[in-house]
């Protein structure tokens, strides 16, 4: 079983790096991490490509966006009325608080209880905006990083808890500044991983990983 800075060498090795967040400002960041609950990327480009049109990719053109202009917008993303309404409470959050230079301010955990006190706003979510739009050490946990680890050993579940999963990565890369671009890089090749080789029905003979996999080994089947 490889340790978790062991899988992020092999990965970053075969891949490459991915430069995440694909966004122009942080406020796009958190509305792309909001967005993008339960549907694909592609989806989530869409929405954003229609806010940009109608200018409204700002916490204070959002807030004063009508209720259907802002849904339609969004619509592409799916579950758009529960998404209007959680983009409008982050961005009051946003105005509230001051804006991201004073947000960055604080301390990480102070930032996460808050960002978790907002509606619609995940413990994915909320890792997603800490790290990609503030900054902040702050690892993300995702489906994929749960069937990754799994698979490889690390871990003995795939409904292993979030909070578990974080703490596990951070144990082993510890939640510093220098750290940062670790973690972004690290959620994004376990992300392009996941899509392209560790997938529901994997491509293991294709896997950087193979060596270590305890799925190739027991379970898997490789693809042709």
């Amino acid at each position: 079983m490889s340790s978790v800075i062991e899988v992020y060498n092999k990965l970053l090795k075969f891949y490459g790096k991915q430069n995440w967040w694909p966004a122009e400002t942080p406020f796009e960041v958190c509305v792309g991490a909001i967005l993008t609950q339960n549907t694909s990327w592609k989806n989530v480009e869409k929405a954003l490509e229609n806010l940009k049109e109608l200018k409204l990719l700002s916490p204070e053109a959002i807030l004063k966006a009508d209720k259907e202009t802002l849904e339609t917008a969004i619509r592409p993303a799916g579950f758009f009325r529960q998404k209007a309404s959680y983009l409008k409470s982050f961005s009051d959050f946003l105005m509230e608080e001051g804006g991201f230079e004073k947000l960055k301010r604080e301390r990480t955990q102070t930032l996460r209880k808050k960002l978790l006190s907002i509606k619609g706003i995940g413990r994915e979510t909320a890792d997603s905006i800490l790290l990609y739009a503030l900054e902040k050490p702050s690892f993300v946990v995702d489906a994929y990083t749960k069937r990754l680890f799994y698979r490889i050993g690390i871990t003995d579940s795939e409904s292993i808890s979030y909070e578990y999963l974080k703490s596990l990565v951070e144990g082993q890369i510890p939640p510093l500044e220098e750290n940062i671009e670790i973690y972004k890089e690290f959620h994004a090749l376990i992300v392009v991983h996941c899509k392209e080789k560790c997938r529901r029905k994997p491509k293991c003979q294709e896997c950087p990983l193979r060596k270590d996999c305890l799925y190739d080994r027991i379970k898997c089947t490789a693809s042709p």
